[in-house]
């Protein structure tokens, strides 16, 4: 099924969900009870055809009967194993760092409070980990059998970004998603969502399995209901749980959370993380570790993420089919709330409910980080390093004096220290040499071109994919990149046909 079509049956699916919610959840109920109806018939269907066969097989005196009865037999076991694999999809539990009452007990404290107030299931597991979010998730033991575990992921940057009665705000819409009876619905649709789509991805990835394959068939004709069902109940389910949030800790409350998450998510991803990755171009380790100095930047900043811009840009978002959650102005308007900027923080929630073991965490995760970075840190570094060294060395020269060779080196270490200005002529200079064709300096200027918002960068794309082959896939890409970028999927794509086609 196509995006458009999607789209139109999420945006039907809405629309019933406005004018009739409880029969809405009944269609919802039973479009995710279609699985296991079928699942369960093709088992019992299994399990009734290999009762006839052991039958006519322990009753057969033919030879012939009896071989061709138990090549049908193995033929049934492959397939009842296809289908108790199905049932039997498991999903992992989330990864992150398992907290007990004794890490943190004001923080289980405030989560006891919140389950009594709302009157919702035990959590069974509580982690935190690196990502700038909360959320609870169900994941099943046992499959389409169920058996689910209630675990809650709190990320150490979201805490150190939240006043205290702000994550209470998010602990109780995380919480609301268990709660009551639209939460138990929502909750377990939840899982079949997880369960389907790690079963989508097991047969899909069995090549040479015709069993696998025709399951995979048979789900990909049931997954874009399933998920345009699904998606419309868990986007409600969205605005239930702000909802329960207003309800436990204030709606205030609840609407300054949502407005610092959003502003702080876009500022961490803007400048946070781009800023601390720069500092590999003249340092081997970073000056500042990461997450034990988020607390100092997020308030040392805050006049840089929180401002009326770049709120006005979040509020100006839609909501978007990619994520059940609605966009912040939907989400306030739902809460009768005004989008205001929020204040400083004096006492952020990861201090407030972890205490000193949030110091501990972050040191944790600092280490994990680095061990995972130090790799790409230090040649990133040592790239730098041979660049500026290359430009100290070749910059006195005129460009007239330089071979090909060194154009292109010098050109591509100005390039890679990011000083575009000065990298165009060179590569400039190069292509105009008599003694071309040079695709791939053509290629970096063609890049470089389109990195100063020139479009005639798509044209030498083009023409280097032409000089050399070898460099067409590569081509296609920047080129496709920079136009989906600038003027959308569609033009980028016609670029690229019509590039491929010229390619032969």
């Amino acid at each position: 099924m196509d995006d458009c079509r999607y789209e139109y049956l999420v945006r039907r699916f809405e629309l019933d969900a406005h004018h009739n919610p409880a029969t809405f959840r009944s269609k919802v109920l039973l479009v995710s009870s279609l699985a296991y109806v079928a699942l369960a018939l093709v088992l019992l269907l299994v399990i009734a055809l290999g009762f006839t066969a052991f039958h006519w097989l322990r009753d057969s005196r033919n030879v012939w009967v009896m071989v061709h009865l138990g090549l049908f037999a193995l033929f049934l076991t492959g397939l009842l194993y296809t289908v108790l694999r199905a049932f039997l999809t498991r999903l992992s539990p989330p990864e992150g760092r398992e907290i007990t009452r004794a890490d943190a007990p004001k923080l289980f404290e405030l989560i006891d409070r919140i389950q009594h107030k709302q009157k919702g299931p035990p959590l069974h597991r509580v982690v935190v980990d690196r990502s700038f979010n909360a959320a609870i998730a169900q994941v099943p033991r046992f499959g389409l059998f169920g058996g689910h575990r209630n675990h809650l992921i709190l990320g150490l940057p979201y805490l150190y970004a939240m006043a205290p009665r702000e994550m209470a705000a998010t602990l109780a819409h995380e919480y609301g998603h268990l709660s009551g009876a639209h939460g138990k619905l929502g909750a377990w649709v939840y899982r079949q969502r997880l369960t389907f789509g790690a079963l989508m991805d097991k047969v899909s990835g069995s090549e040479g399995n015709w069993l696998d394959s025709l399951l995979h068939s048979g789900l990909r004709r049931f997954a874009p209901y399933f998920n345009a069902y699904t998606f419309v109940l868990s986007r409600q389910d969205e605005y239930q749980a702000d909802a329960a949030a207003g309800r436990t800790v204030g709606h205030a409350a609840a609407g300054t959370g949502l407005c610092r998450g959003e502003l702080l998510a876009d500022w961490i991803d803007d400048a946070f993380w781009p800023r601390l990755y720069a500092q590999a171009a003249h340092h081997p380790k970073p000056l500042f570790p990461p997450y034990s100095s988020m607390r100092t930047a997020f308030s040392a900043s805050h006049l840089d993420w929180c401002n009326q811009e770049r709120l006005q840009a979040a509020l100006q978002r839609k909501s978007s089919l990619n994520d059940t959650h609605p966009c912040l102005r939907d989400r306030l308007e739902a809460l009768e709330v005004p989008a205001v900027l929020p204040a400083p923080v004096e006492k952020s929630a990861a201090e407030a409910l972890l205490g000193s073991f949030a110091h501990t965490l972050a040191k944790e995760f600092d280490q994990a980080w680095w061990e995972e970075e130090k790799s790409a840190w230090l040649t990133h570094h040592r790239e730098q390093r041979d660049s500026r060294q290359r430009i100290a060395e070749l910059s006195p020269r005129p460009l007239e004096s330089l071979s090909p060779f060194e154009l292109q080196e010098y050109g591509g270490a100005l390039a890679n220290c990011d000083r575009t200005a000065e990298a165009l002529p060179v590569f400039k200079h190069l292509l105009q040499r008599p003694d071309g064709p040079f695709p791939r300096a053509r290629m970096h200027y063609g890049r470089l071109l389109m990195e100063a918002g020139d479009v005639r960068g798509l044209d030498e794309l083009a023409q280097a994919a032409i000089e050399d082959r070898s460099l067409a896939e590569r081509c296609l890409q920047h080129g496709y990149v920079y136009l989906c970028r600038k003027e959308g999927e569609e033009e980028a794509g016609r670029w690229a046909e019509a590039l491929t086609a010229r390619l032969g």
